[in-house]
């Protein structure tokens, strides 16, 4: 499924950019550029959905639609949506560091707006072919925030009109009539965000790099899928959960980690082969070339928790539809690259429906030093059909790691990478030794496709992870700026994958 090569882990928030957030606009392909100059030929990107007041874009409010916050706002401008001075009101660089989420989400709604105002009516067209393409999620989407704004942002749980918030067919079709301006609005923006997509992708394809997208299992309970599909989700008939989604104490949590995502019903899903599922996944692999779905051991079994605990330590295991989905989605999709993430509490049935899957599963070194001297995460233990990190998103960075563990585990971290315990290995930053030694210990595994967060081949620490699981605040606001990407040493990881065979192909024919 992927030939022996590498890549870089970095979402679109986190490019550097002077607009608070990074976007799909020319830094991006600068950032790609970048990428191709360092052999790599593989960019992983986190979930592209609209994030909710946390910023998790895990839970976002549709499995379908991207986040309006990606839309390059000086793309707008040479299409003369945007002037030259509003794009100065927009620019914010006091901390360039960080996605200042807090500022964006104040001001891009209303620029946006500003944008729409000004389309013609061969614009609108454009947008009604879109729709057309996408009619089973964009209109109801496009409602669904259009009523969240009506309702004053709260969780259509919440929605003060019964019939509109349990989707009675009269009252929907009202609303449609009523909301009409803002429901276009909302179309646009999706037109606009796929259309920029799908120019960026173009571009880093041209380069020989693949795109490897995220999808989450779950949704949200605050989303238009959960909404407008309440069949499929495991609700009583107000539309509230019975049971949420979590996973039982782990690594990260001693209580477990409580997600409250809604679980799906299986059962109904079925009846119709699981079309929900498959629109979701074609849509994903027209997206991006490659994607990983997270937590995929709940297609397995899936951890269930009574939607009134606080914690999610009294849940309990349900069963999930196992090759049921995915034999038809082998069907429908042939030979499609779908990255398993195996990771977590890991049984001999989700080991045997993963390879009966063939898909290839996750490796994670920080998980390898923590679990022993045969852990199968460890790099002498990985096999070829398998996607290998220094660390995720929901790691420490790798010198953070360093920093932070025990003595002991620093040691035999080390000792495995062959590097002398008594060497400096304090020193991090773009040239740390001890960074250096482990992920040059991945490049060297027989893992096919081995992947770094930007922030390990910076050797930054812990200040600079991207997330902290079960911690709601304070994560997903790592950035880059033009000063990390120029004091990166590209010529080091490129000598490296030229030594270990990760080369990137395409450029090594021209």
């Amino acid at each position: 499924m992927f030939r022996r090569s590498s890549g870089m882990l970095l979402h679109i928030s986190s490019l550097h950019g002077d607009y608070g957030i990074g976007s799909f606009g020319k830094n991006a392909r600068e950032f790609a550029d970048l990428l191709s100059k360092m052999g790599f030929s593989a960019w992983q990107v986190l979930p592209f959905g609209p994030v909710d007041e946390h910023n998790s874009p895990y839970k976002c409010y549709s499995a379908f639609a991207g986040n309006p916050y990606f839309i390059d706002l000086e793309i707008l401008e040479g299409k003369n949506l945007l002037t030259n001075e509003e794009l100065q009101e927009n620019m914010r660089r006091d901390n360039p560091h960080v996605a200042d989420f807090e500022f964006i989400r104040e001001t891009r709604i209303n620029v946006l707006k500003k944008a729409y105002s000004r389309i013609d009516k061969a614009y609108i067209q454009k947008i009604k072919g879109f729709e057309n393409k996408n009619a089973h999620w964009l209109p109801d989407y496009a409602l669904f925030m259009a009523l969240k704004k009506r309702y004053n942002g709260v969780s259509w749980q919440e929605w003060e009109d019964t019939d509109v918030r349990l989707y009675e067919t009269e009252a929907i079709e009202l609303a449609k009539k009523e909301l009409s301006s803002d429901i276009m609005f909302w179309k646009f923006i999706q037109y606009e965000f796929y259309i920029q997509w799908t120019e960026l992708k173009k571009y880093v394809n041209s380069l020989g790099i693949e795109i490897i997208g995220d999808m989450p299992i779950y949704v949200s309970d605050d989303s238009a899928d959960v909404w407008s599909r309440g069949e499929l989700f495991s609700l009583d008939k107000n539309g509230r959960q019975k049971r949420v989604a979590g996973v039982p104490p782990d690594y990260f949590s001693a209580d477990g980690q409580l997600w409250g995502n809604p679980l799906y019903n299986w059962t109904k899903m079925k009846k119709d082969d699981y079309s929900w599922w498959i629109k979701r996944i074609e849509q994903s692999l027209k997206m991006f070339d490659a994607v990983r779905i997270d937590h995929f051991r709940g297609f397995a079994s899936y951890w269930s928790v009574d939607a009134k605990s606080k914690t999610a330590k009294d849940g309990r295991w349900e069963k999930g539809p196992g090759m049921k989905l995915f034999n038809i989605v082998k069907k429908t999709f042939g030979n499609a690259k779908i990255i398993a993430e195996d990771l977590g509490d890991i049984d001999q049935n989700v080991r045997d429906f993963l390879a009966e899957t063939g898909f290839p599963g996750m490796n994670v070194m920080q998980f390898g030093f923590l679990g022993g001297d045969n852990s199968t995460h460890l790099p002498h233990n990985y096999i070829k059909n398998s996607v290998s990190y220094t660390g995720t998103h929901d790691n420490n960075t790798t010198y953070g790691f360093l920093s932070e563990v025990s003595d002991g585990l620093r040691e035999f971290a080390l000792e495995y990478c062959r590097l002398n315990c008594n060497s400096n290995w304090r020193d991090g930053g773009f040239y740390s030794h001890s960074v250096r030694a482990i992920i040059t210990t991945l490049w060297q595994s027989t893992t096919n496709l081995a992947i770094i967060p930007m922030q390990d081949l910076c050797g930054f620490g812990s200040d600079t992870r991207m997330n902290t699981p079960g911690v709601a605040n304070g994560n997903w606001a790592f950035r880059v700026t033009m000063d990390i990407l120029d004091n990166i040493d590209a010529h080091w990881i490129s000598q490296l994958n030229k030594t270990y065979a990760r080369g990137n192909k395409f450029l090594l024919k021209k």
